[in-house]
């Protein structure tokens, strides 16, 4: 007996284990949803495989607190060797990296007390630029509310090699001055949006200095440790065997294509792969575990209180358009409302209630706050050749999942 005890209790422990480290997996119909219909994604993402627009996927669907669906298609990779793609895939996020750690991160400063909204960007980084006016010369001083709603006005993208060419890579603190001093102010902020990587390196680069860490460890002790993610980081190539559960993006010059080095250039070649705008590799099932924490307020339910990432309020401010901004802006915090790929929703889910994201590597994700549902499609698009578009894939498959809810 005592025997038997022992080993329950072992097996207790593996159990819970594996519960604080992911979501139970459990069927559709358990939790309003037909599971038939959800498995019409199968037809859609087998379609952008056999027209080659991607070499496989990995999709999957949490409702509440549950993964109700999670599959692989396809192949990880085709170069230089064909790969089948398993649901323990890893794939480089691109700009799926804003929302699951730098948005994050930033609100939980904001819930901290350590940075506001209304904050100057100039408070942190000494010597940053407002907007000028070019009719009156008013200057209008650009917000950490700016940078997070894309609505700052900041040029959308550097040019990278031209930056190498005069700074050299991997040279964070140069970029920083670049930014601050060098980089274009399009319009008044608050009042247009223009999509840009530069704002989110510079809410970076204000994280670092508030905090004392570097955002890949702020992120990894902040918020992928407490959910207890075990293949979310940054910089795989530094994680052992981690590097080898990443799927392929493009093929470089050399012959071999990207492999746990982060596709986007502005975070490999300049920020040296800890970047805001891009770094974060991860799985579906971490992601059905972030997912799950935003759509339950900032945490599992039933999560200690060290495992809480976010307050519901907060969540709540996250997922809401700035009332300052113009509507014309069209994001949330962090996210996308309504402005920039709306077409990422679908047609069904109601974007009052939902916030979603791209990622130019083929990742995706769309949170339906009101019923709890999130749609995770992760691809590898850029493999081996950056060509091609998930824009009608990513609608259809999130009516879809919409069209699946019943209760």
């Amino acid at each position: 007996m005592k025997k038997l005890i022992i080993t329950l209790a072992a097996f207790m422990a593996a159990f819970l284990s594996l519960a604080q480290n992911g979501l139970q997996r459990d069927v559709p119909e358990n939790h309003g949803m037909d599971g038939g219909k959800i498995a019409q994604v199968d037809r859609v993402v087998d379609e952008a495989i056999a027209d080659g627009t991607i070499p496989g996927a990995v999709v999957g669907v949490v409702r509440g607190d549950k993964i109700v669906y999670l599959k692989a298609y396809g192949n990880k990779s085709v170069v230089p060797e064909v790969e089948p793609m398993t649901v323990e895939t890893m794939f480089d996020l691109a700009s799926l990296s804003k929302c699951v750690s730098t948005t994050l991160s930033i609100m939980q400063l904001i819930e901290n007390g350590l940075i506001r909204l209304t904050d100057r960007v100039d408070m942190y980084i000494p010597d940053f630029q407002p907007w000028v006016d070019p009719e009156t010369g008013d200057k209008v001083d650009i917000t950490i509310r700016d940078l997070l709603t894309h609505s700052s006005g900041l040029d959308a993208y550097p040019n990278v090699q031209a930056y190498v060419t005069e700074f050299g890579e991997n040279t964070p603190e140069k970029f920083e001055e670049y930014a601050a001093t060098r980089v274009g102010r399009n319009f008044r902020p608050g009042t247009q949006c223009l999509y840009s990587c530069i704002n989110f390196v510079t809410l970076q680069r204000i994280l670092e200095r508030v905090t004392g860490e570097k955002l890949c460890d702020y992120a990894q002790n902040h918020i992928f440790t407490p959910l207890g993610l075990q293949h979310t980081c940054y910089l795989p190539l530094n994680k052992g065997t981690m590097a080898e559960l990443c799927a392929p993006t493009e093929v470089q010059a050399d012959g071999k294509p990207l492999k746990g080095a982060v596709h986007d250039p502005l975070a490999r070649r300049i920020m040296g792969g800890n970047s805001g705008n891009a770094g974060v590799f991860s799985n579906a099932e971490d992601l059905s575990v972030i997912c799950a924490a935003i759509m339950n307020g900032g945490a599992l339910p039933g999560a200690a209180p060290e495992a809480r990432i976010l307050g519901p309020l907060t969540v709540n401010l996250m997922c809401q358009a700035p009332v300052q901004n113009d509507p014309m802006v069209g994001r949330a915090l962090g996210w996308d409302k309504d402005g920039w790929n709306p077409g990422t929703r679908g047609d069904i889910f109601a974007p009052e209630t939902c916030i979603w994201h791209t990622g130019y590597t083929g990742t995706s994700i769309v949170i339906d706050m009101k019923t709890k549902t999130a749609l995770i499609i992760l691809t590898n698009r850029v493999h081996p050749e950056d060509k091609g578009s998930l824009a009608r894939m990513r609608a259809q498959a999130a009516n879809i999942v919409a069209g699946s809810i019943i209760d």
